[in-house]
This record gives structure tokens, C-alpha cells and sequence, in this order.
């Protein structure tokens, strides 16, 4: 914890302004933002194999196009008392059609802070086996892409270049690319 002062609306209290069954808009002071419904937060999977990584794609209704992005989900919207380490399992599985022998966890992330309240766990998945289809659930329409590490960077180029969204998150790939780039 920091030793600086909080600011101002640090101190303020926290309004609900409105709530779903997910989602809640919040307000603190002259701040708004939004957070997960019931503490709900998310498991993102970074799955590894033989040099290749597995990403999904899907369509997000709130930006209106397909994202590319790493296997995810929601830790408890369907179990109750689900860790992230269950939920990552079962989404892993469900959206990708992989079972994985290793996991490791890699902490815990906020996904933009200056708006949203969620986080999420990073977790690693090795020694992968393919166990289904994967595609997700009925109403997800979910392609799985298995692509060699040394190549996301020109996937994510070649579905940018198509129109879809890049999650943040895939900057996880790109960073030390992106550095070195920079420092030329």
C-alpha cells in the first residue's frame, strides 16, 4: 500500500446507480464506473503447446465485431464457490476443446482501472489434449485458432486487417516485440 494520500473522492461513498444481472454502474464522488455483479471476476487462460498458442474468436456485442482474444470466462456465474483455477478448467475445455495436465497461476490483473472494478486471474495451461470441438456454448459461435507463437504477431495483423477487435490482453505476446521495436 502506498503512503501517499487517497484523493478526495476516495472517501466518498460508493452508490449503486444501477444494477443487472452482471453488471452494476457505480459512483463514487465525481467518479463512474462499472463492476461485476455479485464479486463475479474473470479466469483468462494463456494456453501453450509444442509453440503454439490457442486463441479464440467470438463476436462482443458491445463493441458490434468478432474479438480475437485468449480463452476466458466468468469465476462463479455458474457455480457458486468456483475458483479461478475450476472455472479456467471448464472454459478451457468449453471454448477451446483442450484439457490441460499444468496449470499455473499468474496472478491477478485489472482490466482497465480508470473504469471497470473487474479483474481477473492469469493462468497458464500446458501440456494440452484435445478432448472436443470446442466452439463454446450454443449462443457463443466460438472459433478456436492454434497459432505458432512466432506468428501472432502477424495474426493479430491479419484479423485487424479483416476488422476484428484485439483484446488487450493479447499485448501479453507482443510485449517484448514491441520493446525491442521501440528501442531501435
Amino acid at each position: 500500500m502506498s503512503d501517499r494520500p487517497f484523493p478526495a473522492d476516495a472517501n466518498e461513498p460508493e452508490t449503486v446507480e444501477w444494477a443487472g444481472k452482471f453488471i452494476l454502474a457505480k459512483r463514487r464522488g465525481r467518479w463512474e464506473y462499472a463492476g461485476r455483479a455479485r464479486g463475479i471476476r474473470a479466469a483468462v487462460i494463456l494456453a501453450v503447446d509444442a509453440g503454439e498458442v490457442i486463441l479464440v474468436e467470438q463476436y462482443r456485442v458491445p463493441i458490434g465485431r468478432f474479438c480475437l482474444e485468449m480463452p476466458a470466462g466468468l469465476i462463479g456465474d455458474e457455480r457458486e464457490g468456483e475458483d479461478a483455477l475450476e472455472s479456467a478448467r471448464r472454459e478451457l475445455e468449453e471454448e477451446t476443446g483442450y484439457r490441460a495436465a499444468q496449470w499455473q497461476d499468474l496472478g491477478e490483473f485489472w482490466s482497465s482501472p480508470g473504469m471497470v472494478t473487474e479483474s481477473y486471474t492469469l493462468l497458464k495451461a500446458s501440456g494440452l489434449t484435445r478432448v472436443g470441438e470446442g466452439g463454446g456454448t450454443e449462443h457463443e459461435n466460438i472459433v478456436v485458432h492454434r497459432v505458432p507463437l512466432d506468428r501472432v504477431g502477424e495474426v493479430i495483423a491479419e484479423h485487424r486487417a479483416k476488422g476484428n477487435a484485439i483484446d488487450s490482453k493479447l499485448l501479453l505476446m507482443l510485449g517484448s516485440q514491441m520493446l525491442e521495436d521501440a528501442a531501435q
